[in-house]
């Protein structure tokens, strides 16, 4: 329930102000990728790919769009999966997943021949996506997993 209401949020947030906000080098960061990453080290892998899949379909439906319905979807359940799994600790998980995101959003977009991903997606958009996420991702984990934190200590 507070995995899901997180991501909603994440996603208001991402659409209404951070993607308005013009930051240097045009990326932003991923707030919906965060608050996926923070639900499922709270809550393991099946809800975290379940949250995943589910947060990737309101991203690919959210105005404005421009590629396939199910793109995000997928790219979303695995990271929700990974990360739930987790990968040596929190702090490696989160840096693991906001890696993967991109880099798999990208890679799936090129697989299907989606017009915008282009070699400056790779040398440009995606390290820059990737550098903001992380700066911003002490404090989406932190209000997405302090509701449970119990089960990082397991």
């Amino acid at each position: 329930m507070i995995g899901g209401l997180s991501v909603l949020l994440a996603l208001l947030a991402q659409v209404m102000l951070v993607n308005r906000v013009p930051l240097p080098a045009g990326g932003a960061p991923d707030l919906v990728l965060l608050a996926v990453i923070g639900a499922a080290l709270a809550r393991g892998p099946a809800e975290g790919a379940i949250l995943g899949f589910l947060a990737g379909v309101l991203v690919d439906i959210m105005p404005p769009t421009a590629h396939l319905v199910g793109q995000y979807a997928f790219v979303l359940a695995l990271v929700g999966y990974v990360a739930g799994r987790g990968a040596g600790g929190p702090a490696t998980t989160v840096v693991l997943c906001v890696l993967m995101g991109p880099v798999l959003a990208a890679a799936v977009g090129g697989l299907i021949s989606d017009p915008r991903v282009t070699m400056s997606t790779w040398t440009e958009k995606v390290p820059v996506s990737i550098v903001y996420t992380l700066l911003v991702s002490p404090v989406v984990i932190w209000l997405t997993m302090r509701d449970r934190p119990a089960r990082l200590s397991t």
